[in-house]
């Protein structure tokens, strides 16, 4: 099956790299929005209408299309099922639910756009998971760009390392570009579990394939 992902940016080709070797029975055709990242600083109607112009390619040839944005799940993700109700749209959320039971500490870190942060959504998750937990969200809004610039090596990541040194012992990426940075992040926080969606997105498409009918997001 010929199975779309869209992302504003870059996010979306590591998903797909990432998809492809864990469900090599499938294709995989991406589509990206790059020249007006990053999404996670728009309005709700913006990323609409930039959403929804962007996907068009994928519309005519995927039946199930991944959205590999945080900020795009949260977002409008609903008025895409309610607009395009025979394509399957695939999203994700950020993985608070996973981090919440893994954390040993009770102390973990998200990172993730201004968008996500201040989604229902994100809320939602936060009080249902981790209002027993301390939850750092440095501040990123910027990081998309200088990633889809290929400019992450700039990147200051000292509010992370201090998250881990005042005690956050799993760390959250809730966007697809952060996936770049899990190499550094690895390097210089090795004791810290880091989160990413990859295994949970082809566990969701599987179980499209088997239940067409099931849209939630929520990843365990």
């Amino acid at each position: 099956m010929l199975i779309g992902i869209f992302d504003s940016g870059r996010g979306g080709y590591f998903i797909a790299e990432r998809l492809q070797e864990i469900l090599p029975e499938h294709d995989f055709i991406v589509a990206d929005d790059s020249a007006n990242v990053p999404y996670g600083t728009r309005t709700r109607e913006e990323i609409l209408q930039l959403t929804d112009r962007a996907i068009q390619p994928l519309l005519a040839q995927c039946p199930i299309i991944v959205i590999a944005c945080n900020t795009i799940t949260t977002a409008i993700i609903h008025i895409l099922r309610e607009r395009y109700p025979n394509v399957v749209f695939v999203g994700l959320e950020p993985m608070i639910k996973p981090a919440s039971l893994l954390t040993q500490s009770g102390h973990i870190a998200v990172l993730a756009t201004p968008s996500t942060l201040n989604s229902a959504r994100y809320q939602e998750l936060k009080q249902t998971h981790a209002a027993h937990l301390i939850v750092d969200e440095p501040v990123t809004a910027h990081w998309p760009r200088t990633i889809e610039n290929d400019e992450m090596e700039s990147l200051d990541l000292r509010d992370v390392i201090s998250s881990r040194d005042d005690g956050a012992d799993v760390i959250v990426l809730g966007c697809t570009h952060y996936l770049a940075l899990i190499p550094r992040l690895k390097t210089i926080l090795n004791d810290v579990t880091i989160l990413e969606p990859s295994e949970a997105i082809a566990r969701r498409v599987r179980q499209v394939l088997a239940q067409p009918d099931s849209s939630s997001d929520q990843y365990d």
